[in-house]
């Protein structure tokens, strides 16, 4: 019965266009909960339980994150009396340090990436954190991409374009000239395939030792942060760097614009409004 259901609201979930990962995910935290239920009568003390559970192993935004995969699968089956609400989030207004990526130790990823001689990774590295795009997005750098300095992007069901920076673009011809690349998405395996994100986390983490970076702060998404990041403290616009990431809302923008308060910090110490004497 549980693997019917669960296979009749993964045929929903596509019905509702949502993404592949998304749909994995929901599907593998319904699973979770299922699990964690048993043979037990499904109830709403229950579900009460399954939160409590999840909030001794998870983080709180880890934990939102499950139940609302479990409140959608019970919304859908009928039963969104058993729904529970998130645990409250003080909102953080600045990233941790030791996870945030800085643009030194992103320019030592990249000479990691090249003496290694790794010239795919290390302009992928780049490829990344020069246009924000998601890793799942790759795909779409293309030869035409390149030639035109501009990427349609579907990602959620949603169109964008990603402009591709000259200089960018410049580096790009140079190695599909040197890689024989005619057509097509420009990161491929040898068979031609799109690189699985899998395999590009795990060359990034392969870089960690020798360019002197934590390895806590270094994955894809973190470089998109980085873009982000950068393109906000010299624009300032954050509806705008929405359009650019492919938000859908500001709040989720405004994550990617924190920094770990470092320079506020040095912002505090040159007002000089501490006086006391010495």
């Amino acid at each position: 019965m549980t693997g019917t259901a669960l296979t009749e609201y993964e045929i929903y979930l596509l019905s509702e266009e949502r993404s592949a990962n998304t749909i994995e995910k929901y599907i593998r935290d319904v699973r979770a909960f299922f699990t964690f239920l048993g043979n037990s009568e499904l109830c709403k003390e229950i579900v009460l339980g399954w939160k409590e559970q999840l909030t001794r192993s998870y983080a709180p935004a880890s934990v939102n994150s499950m139940l609302a995969s479990l409140n959608s699968f019970l919304t859908w089956s009928g039963l969104p009396h058993l729904k529970v609400k998130p645990l409250k989030i003080q909102r953080d207004f600045y990233t941790k340090p030791e996870k945030e990526l800085t643009h030194a130790e992103y320019g030592r990823l990249i000479r990691a990436a090249q003496k290694k001689q790794n010239d795919r990774l290390a302009l992928l590295l780049q490829t990344i954190c020069a246009t924000g795009i998601r890793v799942s997005e790759l795909k779409f750098i293309t030869v035409d991409a390149m030639c035109t300095g501009r990427a349609t992007v579907d990602c959620k069901g949603k169109t964008r374009t990603v402009f591709l920076p000259k200089e960018l673009c410049r580096i790009l011809r140079h190695y599909c000239k040197k890689q024989n690349i005619e057509k097509g998405s420009i990161f491929c395996t040898s068979s031609g395939t799109p690189l699985d994100r899998t395999n590009i986390w795990r060359d990034m983490k392969s870089l960690c030792k020798s360019a002197g970076v934590e390895p806590g702060k270094v994955f894809p998404h973190n470089l998109r942060h980085l873009f982000a990041r950068t393109y906000y403290q010299l624009e300032k616009d954050l509806s705008r760097l929405a359009d650019l990431l492919g938000h859908s809302s500001l709040t989720t923008t405004r994550i990617y614009t924190m920094e770990s308060g470092i320079e506020h910090e040095k912002l505090l110490n040159r007002m000089n409004l501490v006086l006391a004497k010495k």
